[in-house]
């Protein structure tokens, strides 16, 4: 649509109304730069424009090319769509030289410094302004640049945030090149005041958004001061959930083709990962980081270590009282009895003590023989500092070591899971904008199983959305692939996908995204940023369970 200098005054300002309303709905800073300039060119029926922003490079403030335009020579550098800014393209005009003296040569700048805009009937006859570098423009592409309108963008506050130039005003009969009229330049500065505005305030709100990231970053900080691990756990969980979405997004296959999630939807599930182990502030770090089955404040292994120490020095108490007692009534033969007696001894309570350690480490399953086992050593009797006979082991070091997957008891556990309904309390108290209503549903929901049987509510397929599934295959991903976890080492690539594959076999973690997260190697991605080397293994993907090509 071209507008002609005799359209009336009307319908110009129609468009400019048009114009700000359009200005007004777009977020992308990018798209909006277009759309300012073309509005600019469109509304004065200019034939080329350029748009500048005002930024700090280099410590002192210039202007930077952020949109060039030209109809007659089919040029569009810069924007959402043009062509890339040629590295011999001097992106940046500085407002004042290296010795502080303001720039007032160019137009552009001169506009600036002054707050005015800045009409030039003909660039080649115009000795105020230097147009050396429009003349080599000029010459090398035989264009003919004449008549520039320049004009401050100046937001609500009165801050000049950048500048339009437009060249060539054409005449709409002719197609002529013309001179801006005074009416010209009343339009341009309106469409000016309303494309600042609307910049203004796309920043401020981008500014809000890094403020309301940088808070996320500070609450995962106070984690990652209590837990190392944890932080870890919340940096890249968020990475993960972003990288699966993609994918998920591009996917034909099952319920993935209707998952078409806008650029607003993407964020509200970013913040949702990002927020989703908030409710940790609060759990105890002994619980958080317990390494082995009987840490609380400490590793009280090291307490049966030294009953283990006990039993050693009364047998060996016991070895040389039978000695001195066989020496004493002359039985010589006794002696030898009583050494072997004693070193078989030692060797049980040292094969012992090393099968208590053993099952000190969580791991994934702990039979019941094992568990028997435990209980036998724990019947044994020693006497403690206080001169009293009492069992090896307590009641409470027995439960912990007979814990048969992991590290944590049920109280613990309890205490542990507890984090999630913290995170949905604490997120449903804020007063969530319209477009991350479901942060606080997607967050809370991460622990939760296709088959009913996650936590903290029991939620089943039905009433379990994508975008939480999808931070679920993120976490428990992450979760068995972590190297930095105190209770257990990162997983090998091919028993973490096992693993997962078995899950979408039990109907815990959802079939169509795990089959994208293989198929667009997600996972592979991922590892070769964040895994160790050493985890990864030979892995034929066609054998992964649960898995469909």
């Amino acid at each position: 649509m071209q507008l002609s200098n005799s359209s009336n005054l009307l319908q110009r300002l129609e468009y400019l109304n048009r114009i700000g309303i359009a200005l007004s709905k777009e977020r992308d800073t990018l798209k909006l730069l277009d759309i300012i300039l073309i509005a600019a060119k469109r509304l004065l029926n200019a034939d080329g424009g350029t748009l500048y922003r005002l930024v700090e490079e280099q410590g002192r403030q210039q202007l930077r090319f952020d949109v060039v335009y030209n109809d007659s020579l089919q040029i569009h550098i810069g924007g959402a769509t043009g062509t890339d800014f040629p590295d011999s393209f001097p992106r940046f005009i500085p407002l004042h030289d290296a010795s502080g003296q303001p720039n007032t040569g160019m137009v552009v700048t001169y506009a600036v410094l002054n707050n005015t805009t800045v009409v030039i009937d003909d660039a080649y006859i115009e000795q105020s302004f230097d147009f050396s570098g429009t003349h080599r423009f000029d010459q090398h592409t035989g264009y003919r640049s004449r008549s520039f309108l320049t004009v401050p963008m100046k937001n609500h506050e009165e801050e000049i945030i950048g500048v339009f130039q437009l060249i060539n005003a054409l005449d709409p009969k002719t197609g002529q090149v013309r001179t801006f009229s005074p009416a010209d330049r009343q339009l341009a500065e309106s469409l000016a005041s309303q494309a600042a505005i609307a910049l203004t305030n796309q920043q401020l709100l981008k500014q809000l958004e890094n403020l309301f990231e940088a808070l996320i970053a500070l609450i995962n900080t106070a984690i990652d001061h209590k837990s190392p691990y944890t932080g870890g756990h919340c940096q890249r969980v968020p990475i993960l959930t972003m990288m699966i979405a993609e994918v998920a997004q591009r996917s034909k296959r099952g319920r993935l083709k209707d998952f078409c999630p806008t650029p607003e939807e993407l964020y509200e599930l970013k913040i949702a990962g990002l927020l989703h182990d908030c409710g940790k502030i609060t759990t105890p770090v002994h619980v958080v980081d317990k390494a082995t089955k009987l840490e609380t404040l400490f590793d009280r292994i090291h307490l049966v270590d030294t009953r283990f120490e006990v039993l050693k020095r009364d047998a060996e108490i016991e070895m040389l009282k039978g000695k001195l007692t066989a020496l004493e009534s002359g039985d010589l033969t006794a002696i030898s009895f009583f050494e072997q007696q004693f070193s078989e001894k030692l060797t049980q309570l040292e094969e012992e003590r090393a099968y208590v350690r053993h099952n000190n480490i969580g791991g994934e399953f702990m039979s019941a023989a094992d568990q028997e086992r435990i209980r036998q050593i724990a019947a044994r009797r020693w006497v403690g500092p206080d001169g009293q006979d009492s069992a090896f082991l307590s009641e409470d070091e027995v439960q912990n070591l007979c814990i048969d997957r992991g590290t944590l008891n049920p109280a613990e556990r309890a205490i542990i899971e507890e984090h999630v309904a913290l995170t949905m309390r604490m997120l449903n108290q804020l007063p969530w904008p319209k477009n991350l209503r479901n942060v606080a549903e997607y967050a809370g929901s991460h622990h939760e199983k296709l088959d009913g049987r996650g936590y903290h509510r029991g939620l089943n397929e039905s009433s379990l959305p994508l975008p939480s599934r999808i931070i679920c295959l993120a976490d428990v991903f992450e979760a068995l692939t972590a190297r930095d976890r105190p209770y257990k080492p990162g997983k090998k690539m091919s028993e973490v996908l096992t693993i997962l594959g078995r899950m979408v076999q039990n109907h815990e973690i959802d079939a169509d995204l795990f089959d994208a997260f293989v198929r667009e190697g997600v996972w592979l991605d991922y590892a070769r940023q964040w895994v160790q080397p050493e985890q990864m293994d030979v892995i034929d993907i066609s054998q992964i369970p649960g898995y469909t090509p």
